[in-house]
This record gives C-alpha cells, sequence and structure tokens, in this order.
C-alpha cells in the first residue's frame, strides 16, 4: 500500500510542478492544437486553436518517475516483468501518439498520421506488449472476466485477442479526448478501480494465481497496482492543468498511452472481458461514432446531431463544462459497478458463509 501511495503521489506532483514547464517549451516552440473545421460552430472550439499540445509527455513521464521512486523508496517491493511490459507499452503508444501530433502541428491541420500509419503503429506496440506478456510475464491465457475462465484462447488466440484489445481501448480513449478534462478526469477512476483490482491480487493470492509460482505471480500482481497508481496520479495531476478552460491539451500523445496502459492492466489482472465496463464512458463513446457511421453511410440519416456523442450534448445547447461533469458522473458510475462484480465474485472465491 505504501508503496502505490509513493507512486500515486511522486507521479501527482510532477504533473503538477512540470506541466507549466512542459507548456512554456511547446508555447515556445510553436507547438499549438490545430483545431478541424467540423467541429461544434456552436461552440467556440476554435478559440482552442493554438492551446499546446502533446501533454501527453507529462502523464507518460510523470507515471514512469512515479513507478521508479516508489522502488528506489520503497526497496522491499521488487521490479517486475510485468511492471516493465506495462511501463513498454505505455511508453510505445505514447510515442505514437507523439508522432501523430508532431506531424499534426508540422502540417499546421490536425490530421497528423495517415489511418494507415497510425494502424500499423498501435498494432506494431501492441504485438510487441502481447509477446513480452506471453514470454515474460507468462500471463494466463484463459479468457477472464474477474478471473480466468475455463475457456482458453491459447497462446496465437491470446496473442491476437490482446492486439485487439490494446487497438481498441486506445482508439477509445483517443476519441474520448475531445473537451477539457474528459479524457483525464474518467480516465483516473479506471485507474483507480485497477489499483483495488490488482491490490486485492496481491493481498488474496491464492484466490487467483496458481500455486507452483504463487510467490512470483504475487510480485507482479503489487507491480500492476503500481502502474496503476502512478497513472492514476498522473492523470489527476494532469487534470490541474487540463480542466476548462486547459491550459495544456494531452493530445494522442496522452490518449494513446492512457488508453494502453487500461488495456494493458485489464490483460494482466485478467479482468479483459470487465474492461468494458469499467472504462463505459469509452466505449459509449465509439459506438456513438460507429452507430453515427453505420446510420448516415448506410441510410443518409444521423442518429447523432455530432459524433462522438459529447458533441451531440454541446450542439444541443449543453456548455462543455456541463458536459465534462455528468460524463465524469457516468464514468464514475460504470467503475462502481465494475468494482461491485469484482468484489461480489471476491467474496464468493472467499466461501459460501461470507457472499
Amino acid at each position: 500500500m505504501i508503496a502505490m501511495l509513493m507512486a500515486a503521489s511522486a507521479a501527482f506532483l510532477v504533473t503538477i510542478v512540470g506541466t507549466p514547464f512542459l507548456i512554456s517549451q511547446l508555447r515556445r516552440r510553436g507547438i499549438g492544437q490545430q483545431i478541424r473545421d467540423d467541429g461544434p460552430i456552436e461552440h467556440p472550439h476554435a478559440a482552442k486553436a493554438g492551446t499546446p499540445t502533446m501533454g501527453g509527455l507529462a502523464i507518460v513521464g510523470a507515471t514512469c518517475i512515479g513507478y521508479v521512486f516508489a522502488h528506489v523508496r520503497h526497496r522491499t517491493v521488487a521490479f517486475s516483468t510485468s511492471g516493465w511490459t506495462l511501463l513498454a507499452l505505455i511508453v510505445g503508444l505514447g510515442a505514437v501518439g507523439f508522432l501523430d501530433d508532431y506531424l499534426g502541428v508540422r502540417a499546421r491541420r490536425n490530421l497528423g498520421l495517415r489511418k494507415r500509419g497510425k494502424t500499423l503503429g498501435i498494432v506494431a506496440i501492441a504485438a510487441v506488449f502481447a509477446w513480452l506478456s506471453l514470454d515474460f510475464v507468462h500471463t494466463s491465457t484463459h479468457l477472464s472476466f474477474t478471473r480466468p475462465l475455463t475457456s482458453n484462447l491459447g497462446t496465437a488466440g491470446w496473442f491476437v485477442f490482446a492486439v485487439l484489445i490494446v487497438y481498441a481501448t486506445s482508439n477509445a480513449v483517443n476519441l474520448t479526448d475531445g473537451l477539457d478534462g474528459l479524457a483525464a478526469g474518467s480516465s483516473a477512476f479506471v485507474f483507480a478501480a485497477f489499483m483495488i483490482i490488482a491490490f486485492t491480487e496481491f493481498r488474496h493470492p491464492q484466490l487467483y494465481y496458481q500455486l507452483p509460482a504463487l510467490h512470483a505471480q504475487t510480485a507482479q500482481a503489487l507491480d500492476q497496482a503500481i502502474v496503476a497508481a502512478a497513472m492514476f496520479g498522473a492523470c489527476a495531476g494532469f487534470l490541474w492543468w487540463n480542466g476548462a478552460p486547459a491550459q495544456i491539451i494531452m493530445g494522442d500523445t496522452g490518449s494513446l498511452a492512457i488508453g494502453g496502459a487500461m488495456a494493458g492492466l485489464a490483460l494482466l489482472t485478467r479482468t479483459a472481458l470487465l474492461l468494458p465496463i469499467l472504462a463505459g464512458l469509452p466505449v459509449v463513446e465509439t459506438l456513438s461514432v460507429v452507430a453515427q457511421v453505420v446510420s448516415y453511410r448506410g441510410f443518409r440519416r444521423r442518429v447523432l446531431r455530432m459524433a462522438p456523442i459529447h458533441h451531440h450534448f454541446e450542439v444541443g445547447g449543453w456548455s462543455e463544462f456541463t458536459v465534462t461533469v455528468r460524463f465524469w458522473l457516468f464514468a464514475g458510475i460504470c467503475v462502481a459497478l465494475a468494482i461491485g462484480i469484482f468484489y461480489a465474485d471476491f467474496l464468493h472465491l472467499l466461501g459460501p458463509g461470507l457472499e
């Protein structure tokens, strides 16, 4: 628990103190957000043009610092392949997002990487993560909800499954990042949940892991909790500067890294099928885009005023702040539901007398 608090506190302080320095450096180099001309006309999104972007650098950097700090200051906590694998995923997707943001700024238009290049980058990083998870972390290849189920996907099946989860989640968070503070605030809820899930698995390893490698798997669970804590602290600290009106925007650098962290934690804590509930807001945002595209291309009719769904409510007259806060509440409800499901299964594992 102390190591988790250290990771969260260090990451929080780094983003609180370091983000203003990042803002000044980005402004000096003229790295500002480019606003697309298909955004909500009724709302002043054009006023955000020029706001420093690539703020995800602060989130990724603070997460790495928080993780390392927790291990250095709390020396009884060992580094594990699980922690390094998660950091590799976060940094890798952050790098893909950084390239996308940089090309968008250089071209002075909010386009960045071509879809094919961006997809290739995300899939490549996801594939490396899946390989590391299988060969070094030795994660379970069983399909999982609150714990591994009887269905075994096998090595090849789990590899493909992991790549799909990482790709889908990173893009879902990317779609969610459309209003000041929306992605950072809602993501903090999700990482708080993963802190609880991973720490529960650490404290009760006999309920979640196989006996032959119980000690090693327990260390992995604790390291996953520390990564989740570092991501929580980084998102919370970044929100200080990213809340409306935002002084900095996370960009794809942050949204892809955050989505990757969610997917990686879900896969390594064996809660992949619980992730759609935990990350309920990004799921709804993604489904709103899919519904809009299918409806317009198939029937030439729009189901929403504008997609993703947060723009639908903006065009409908809600202020940006109102949309953000209400969507935070929805994200919190989704996380509470998911934790309730996880806890109910935990009580079931403890025994019938404690249900």
